[in-house]
């Protein structure tokens, strides 16, 4: 039975792409070109020669308003410098702007390019950041249900608020967890959600570990479950897909032109051999 690999791009919102314009005129283009989705990185800042960013979200809600199939959200955002109670607004009213199309990919974030936890006085320790993503995610997903929330511990209170509307996706907005290969709490955490996003991925082999590391994790082993590989363009996904890949995005340098964007754009999604034909998925 031929294995489906859905395709999606992923960019940086840098320089010729921080204007949501531009990124909303390309998502139009992917959808008709017969990509998937369309994934946006989630940065304050990025070193020289970057020198313009976009915020994710209002380029996210631009893009939910130039097309009506390409999956979409942020890839990933670092929960623990974001408010959970504004998250869950903002998920929510993305969610339905789109028709239900968004997945929230969420991660640690990191000080490494940019210094951008450092140098606007967020939590820098890995652990207490892991530790604020897990809590941010309970608010979340509580708030998701439409039930009052009641939460309150040394990262965040919130007490009796309701969050309503619910969003369009049920039980809650699909969330893939981003974490780097080797990590066993990033891995233990994606196995309570929907997806697992691996950062830096090496080669396939890797990946397989992976797939049977988190299957041995879940719970739910028999529910839908999305592993999204970021390859440079040009790599063939072939190898991944057979070691459990889901989800292809051509991984760009964050210096990458709306040229050449367009150029992998336009070369259209990833299609499987002859000889293992490309299923689309429903």
């Amino acid at each position: 039975m031929a294995i489906c690999l859905r395709s999606a791009l992923w960019l940086p919102l840098f320089d010729d792409l921080a204007d949501p314009h531009v990124t909303a005129r390309l998502a139009a283009e992917a959808e008709a070109a017969g990509w998937h989705g369309l994934f946006v990185w989630d940065r304050l800042s990025w070193p020289a020669p970057v020198r313009q960013v976009a915020d994710p979200w209002i380029t996210l809600a631009a893009v939910a308003t130039t097309t009506e199939r390409l999956r979409l959200g942020p890839m990933v955002t670092p929960v623990a410098r974001r408010r959970p109670t504004k998250l869950a607004r903002e998920t929510v009213t993305l969610d339905r702007l789109s028709g239900g199309r968004l997945t929230l990919g969420i991660g640690l974030g990191s000080d490494k390019y940019g210094s951008e936890l450092s140098r606007t006085g967020e939590q820098t320790d890995d652990r207490r950041r892991g530790n604020m993503l897990d809590e941010a995610m309970d608010v979340l997903t509580a708030a998701w249900s439409g039930e009052p929330v009641h939460h309150r511990t040394d990262h965040y209170t919130v007490d009796g608020i309701r969050f309503l509307p619910r969003p369009v996706q049920q039980p809650r907005v699909p969330v893939w967890v981003g974490g780097y290969p080797g990590r066993v709490r990033p891995l233990s955490r994606a196995a309570r959600y929907d997806g697992f996003f691996p950062i830096d991925l090496e080669h396939p082999d890797q990946l397989a570990e992976i797939v049977a590391t988190l299957a041995d994790m879940r719970h739910h082993r028999a529910a839908p479950y999305d592993v999204a590989v970021a390859l440079p363009p040009g790599t063939d996904p072939e190898p991944y897909v057979k070691a459990g890949a889901t989800w292809w995005m051509p991984d760009f340098p964050p210096e990458v032109t709306l040229d050449q964007v367009r150029g992998v754009m336009r070369d259209g999604p990833y299609e499987r051999k002859e000889h293992q034909p490309w299923v689309p998925l429903p």
